[in-house]
């Protein structure tokens, strides 16, 4: 499992994001706080505090280059 931080901090952000990691076969979850959600939910994710960046958890063994690439404009 790899952690990262990232900002989602508008709607279209949101959508993007989400379209983007839809394309992986891993899980992904976003922990807030004491929230952990699936970050390929939209409706989860607006309900998370999106004002601060959020760590974003990857459930992938190895070969994270691809997802990382793909997630560099969300990065906090």
């Amino acid at each position: 499992m790899k952690t990262i931080q990232i900002s989602l901090n508008s709607i279209d952000k949101v959508k993007s994001f989400v379209n983007d990691i839809t394309k992986f076969d891993y899980d992904f979850d976003l922990v807030s706080g004491r929230y952990v959600i699936d970050a390929k939910s939209i409706m989860g994710i607006f309900s998370l505090d999106l004002s601060k960046p959020i760590d974003l958890n990857i459930h992938a063994e190895g070969g994270t280059d691809e997802i990382m690439e793909v997630l560099k404009p969300y990065l906090a």
